[in-house]
């Protein structure tokens, strides 16, 4: 192969594969030692300022669709390809993102009042957020950011009171796993502050 067309077939090549070992560098010169499978969570909760207290709720466990079940860090090279996706080889959550997001959901609510489980025998409102994208995205070969997708559906004596999808998004770090991971956790605490807001501005009525 001449090195001009080496040139031409370099980029996007090389980096669908170093992705794929959770590893992207600049160019396509030198080698990468695979290194061992890193994992990653949303890391301590951010700081928050105080809110006015919310009624007992009942927040179901975060939904998502299959592909989505698994521990699998998802990016896609949306400069090359937007109707594909990977996942990195070597980085991996420490469990599947809906669990994350539902950890961080009941925690951050729990500071504003009572959060209850689908099991608690407690006539309240209930919350369910299903997840529809949760991945890296690379704008570019160097820039990437955390994409969100979710819809929140609140519920009270079986009718809906109030749905909305909220979409975020934040920017990473670095082009890599790690930069990745961090942008998907800072959107996720960008999400679950939204949908606390969201749900302090509905009526509902305290848990009888």
């Amino acid at each position: 192969m001449s090195r001009s067309i080496h040139r031409l077939l370099c980029p996007r090549a090389a980096i669908a594969a170093l992705l794929a070992f959770g590893v992207l560098a600049a160019g396509c010169a030198g080698t990468s030692a695979v290194v061992s499978d890193v994992r990653y969570d949303f890391g301590p909760p951010p700081q928050t300022a105080a809110a006015s207290p919310l009624p007992a709720v009942k927040v179901l466990d975060v939904g998502a669709p299959s592909v989505l079940e698994s521990d699998r860090l998802i990016y896609r090279l949306s400069y090359a390809d937007a109707q594909q996706t990977a996942a990195y080889a070597n980085s991996h959550w420490t469990m599947m993102p809906s669990q994350l997001l539902t950890q961080r959901l009941r925690n951050t609510l729990s500071a504003h009042g009572t959060v209850l489980t689908g099991s608690d025998g407690v006539a309240a409102p209930v919350l369910r957020v299903e997840l529809t994208q949760f991945e890296q995205v690379f704008d570019s070969q160097t820039e990437s950011h955390g994409a969100i997708t979710a819809r929140a559906t609140l519920t009270q004596n079986g009718k809906v009171v109030s749905q909305h999808t909220f979409v975020v998004r934040a920017p990473a770090r670095s082009a890599d796993a790690a930069g990745g991971a961090q942008a998907l956790a800072a959107a996720s605490d960008d999400l679950i502050a939204q949908i606390s807001a969201w749900l302090g501005s509905q009526a509902l009525v305290a848990a009888q």
